[in-house]
């Protein structure tokens, strides 16, 4: 009697790296950058992957350390609002934006943005903010368009080698810049309070920096902020 021979298992087919420039399905982009370990910075805008290049203290991790400061300070001041660092955002069945810092305000204070069943935020943040060194055509042309057009209510972007922030609020769907006031203060619309005196920031004088935003928490408005927000919390618990 003649004996067949058990088929051997196929190995599995090894998982495509990711490249600039792939255009991909947003579960496909998941798929290949889980597939790395977590080690590459990545990003799918419109089903096409940007990759950025590597990127240096002086020109992005200074300024973003920074950045994310600010944004720390009137987090822990202010009940109902988070904040996230590079996390990966399913806010478009196409995309998967890492902005590298972000405020929003928690569902049960009234805001949009929640988490799925994986901890991703499926909904935009109120308030994006990049620090656009090497990666500042991107920021300020792709992005900028991708963040307007889902809906993102604010965008911040320090535009590291031109020394300079530009902070935009959407009205009507489009965005218009944020003009700071007769004190050069750059003030939120989004959430009261958050005040930037953007020459102390991008100068690296924290002194000033910390003056501006504690201002701003130390403001009325930000007072009738915090107000709003635990009692939309509230009538929510009812």
């Amino acid at each position: 009697m003649t004996t067949i021979p058990a088929s051997r298992p196929q190995p599995p087919k090894p998982v495509p790296p990711l490249q600039n420039g792939d255009r991909l399905s947003a579960e496909e982009f998941e798929r290949r950058f889980d597939a790395t370990g977590g080690l590459i910075r990545a990003e799918l805008i419109d089903g096409v992957v940007y990759m950025p290049p590597p990127v240096s203290d002086e020109d992005h991790g200074s300024p973003h350390f920074d950045l994310t400061g600010w944004l720390s300070m009137y987090r822990f001041a202010t009940p109902g609002v988070l904040g996230g660092n590079n996390s990966t955002l399913r806010i478009n069945p196409d995309s998967r934006p890492q902005p590298d810092a972000f405020l929003r305000i928690i569902p049960e204070c009234g805001g949009r943005a929640r988490r799925d069943v994986d901890g991703y935020l499926v909904a935009p943040p109120d308030l994006i903010c990049e620090v656009a060194a090497s990666s500042a055509s991107y920021d300020l042309g792709v992005k900028l368009d991708f963040y307007q057009r889902v809906g993102v209510r604010e965008y911040l972007a320090w535009r590291v080698y031109d020394v300079s922030i530009d902070w935009r609020v959407l009205r009507s769907g489009v965005y218009e810049p944020i003009t700071p006031g007769p004190d050069g203060i750059l003030r939120s619309e989004v959430f009261p309070g958050l005040w930037l005196d953007a020459s102390a920031l991008v100068s690296g004088d924290v002194n000033a920096l910390q003056k501006a935003a504690l201002d701003g928490l130390a403001s009325s408005e930000h007072a009738a902020f915090v107000a709003h927000l635990q009692k939309v919390r509230e009538a929510q618990k009812k």
